[in-house]
């Protein structure tokens, strides 16, 4: 697919997905969201991708749905939806069970939808000058992207409903300050410090980073027991891997693993 929305590089182990719609604030549209649907399985498959990416052009990160587009579709409105939320959702259904960490970048506003994307993420890096809102409600809409499933385990219910029914603007401090994000950083130094933590990362254990998504990700659908039987068969099956031998073999005799090695 030729990419026109949606950037794609693969450097050192780190796959980039960067949304390029910078003159309408990387507003989602149905090229957009197919596009970031097609990148990110391009990633997931690629076994030489070890960290993920998720950063945009210009000074907004998203401004959410297109609503313009929304406006021009008249009786195909309920089409363009249907397309948008399908490709959306199965981007962001395979970011979260992706084997591999994905990190957001986000600078200036994550509205709506880019809220959502964001909240999907792994770790969420947030220059000082971001701000976040859902604003769904405020146009007549409903949330999607997956925020009603990880604003409540990542805020509580009365937060998320807060956020959904009020809408605040979350300055990045307000959001580090609320669990939705990771970390602030200066505005000029995001992009450098998201590279820096995906390549920290691209070195890392990806079958150990894979199997605590996994373990977190089940965690609210298991009892106690089941949750800890999941959490004895992953350790064996990370304990016995070549990147759990390496590990604990570098950790004995006092020297870095080699991860990228195994």
């Amino acid at each position: 697919m030729q990419l026109e929305t949606v950037g794609y590089a693969v450097d050192e182990g780190v796959c980039r997905i960067t949304l390029r719609r910078p003159d309408r604030g990387n507003a989602m549209n149905p090229r957009l969201t197919k596009e970031l649907f097609e990148t990110v399985v391009s990633c997931e498959i690629d076994p030489s991708v070890r960290a993920v990416l998720i950063d945009a052009e210009g000074p907004m990160f998203c401004a959410g749905g297109d609503l313009g587009a929304f406006a021009h579709a008249d009786a195909d409105l309920p089409r363009l939806l249907k397309r948008m939320t399908v490709d959306l959702h199965a981007a962001i259904s395979r970011i979260a069970r992706m084997e591999v960490p994905v990190i957001a970048a986000v600078q200036g506003a994550a509205a709506g939808g880019g809220f959502s994307l964001a909240a999907a993420c792994d770790i969420v890096l947030a220059g000082h000058s971001a701000k976040f809102t859902l604003a769904y409600t405020r146009a007549g809409l409903a949330p999607d992207g997956s925020s009603t499933y990880f604003l409540p385990r990542l805020v509580g219910r009365r937060r998320a409903l807060e956020l959904m029914l009020l809408n605040p603007t979350l300055s990045a401090t307000d959001a580090l300050d609320a669990g939705l994000i990771t970390k602030v950083v200066d505005d000029a130094e995001l992009s450098d410090q998201a590279c820096a933590l995906a390549r920290s990362l691209a070195q890392g254990p990806t079958g150990a980073f894979g199997a605590v998504k996994r373990l977190i990700l089940a965690s609210a659908n298991e009892t106690l027991e089941s949750q800890m039987e999941l959490e004895a068969s992953a350790i064996i099956a990370a304990a016995t891997s070549d990147e759990g031998r390496e590990g604990i073999s570098a950790f004995l005799e006092k020297r870095r693993p080699n991860f990228t090695g195994c």
